[in-house]
């Protein structure tokens, strides 16, 4: 089923985003030239690519998703053999106060580089980065490729227009176009204003001596959580298959946010209860109670499962928080 991947040309829309850049990281190790784009290349930032010692291993374009021309001119001047959409506004919380950029970014973005494609000769494989928030709700039922969509964001409701955009061509205009529906995945490299960021950097400061408090919201909210080196890796043997498809990437197992804050405190030897406020105002106007997503179809045809289980999961990310510290004082 997979095939060989050595001076294959890959170009991720969305390089130096956390997914970005270990999907980067991970095409280089297999023989890939590496192509990213962010908006504006000369201003971006690589924290991600730098972090990850790959930032010169990769070229960088200026490109903006939702302007049809500079997506054709990108593709076109790049002639990848692999596209991945990781592109548009990723936070949850954010597309709350910024619904427009939110589904201009993702939706049209994703058009823009499908139009793109159709037009091509070339037959190119397209990665949709698609997401668990397009379920919304699952209940203790795991979500899998049949699920609804019943999205309660303007981010969820932007990536499934996205993907029934991709899901459109597909089937309309044979393209080798595929999504995958990534459950929450975390790493080190997650942006500060990520509630598990948040969590756990506070808790490496407070761990270290500092006297704040950590103000949360709603704590019984229930999420499937990955590692995301695990999951941009089924992203590629999502592009590797015979046929385009979707699959879910999951690991199958939900934890509660008050779990995943007690399991930080724990790693730095003390009780989350001593240390954290409840602060209704960063409850979202509409959330997701229970997340779950079933991964069957994934260790099937992909032969992916992932790898890394929550306690560690977080413990990489306070051990990160501790040598970012040591290296500043240092």
């Amino acid at each position: 089923m997979m095939a060989k991947s050595s001076d294959k040309v890959a170009l991720i829309a969305g390089i130096t985003g956390q997914d970005g850049a270990y999907l980067a990281r991970f095409l280089l190790g297999k023989g890939y030239v590496v192509h990213g784009t962010s908006r504006d290349a000369a201003l971006a930032r690589l924290d991600g690519l730098i972090a990850l010692g790959i930032c010169d291993k990769v070229a960088l374009h200026s490109m903006s998703p939702a302007d049809s021309q500079s997506v054709a001119q990108v593709i076109e001047g790049v002639a990848p053999d692999e596209i991945y959409n990781l592109s548009g506004q990723s936070s949850v919380s954010l597309s709350f106060t910024q619904p427009g950029e939110t589904l201009t970014g993702i939706v049209l973005g994703t058009l823009n580089m499908l139009e793109t494609l159709r037009h091509l000769r070339d037959q190119v494989r397209f990665y949709n980065a698609g997401s668990s928030e397009c379920f919304g709700d699952t209940g203790p039922r795991a979500a899998n490729e049949h699920t609804p969509f019943r999205p309660k964001s303007p981010y969820g409701v932007a990536k499934a227009a996205a993907i029934s955009l991709v899901t459109n061509y597909r089937e309309a205009y044979g393209l080798f176009a595929c999504s995958g529906l990534l459950f929450n995945h975390e790493s080190p490299l997650r942006p500060s204003r990520f509630v598990t960021r948040k969590i756990t950097a506070a808790a490496a400061r407070i761990g270290a001596g500092s006297r704040e408090r950590l103000a949360l919201g709603n704590l019984s909210i229930r999420r499937d959580w990955g590692w995301a080196p695990d999951y941009v890796e089924a992203m590629w043997r999502i592009l590797q298959c015979d046929q385009p498809d979707d699959f879910v990437v999951a690991s199958g197992v939900a934890h509660s946010l008050e779990e995943f804050v007690a399991t930080a405190f724990l790693e730095v030897g003390l009780n989350w209860r001593d240390h954290v406020d409840y602060d209704s105002s960063l409850v979202r106007p509409s959330d997701i109670m229970y997340s779950l997503g079933d991964p069957k179809k994934a260790a099937q045809v992909l032969d992916w499962r992932t790898t890394v289980t929550l306690p560690e999961i977080v413990a990489r990310m306070i051990r990160a928080e501790r040598e970012a510290a040591d290296s500043i004082e240092g």
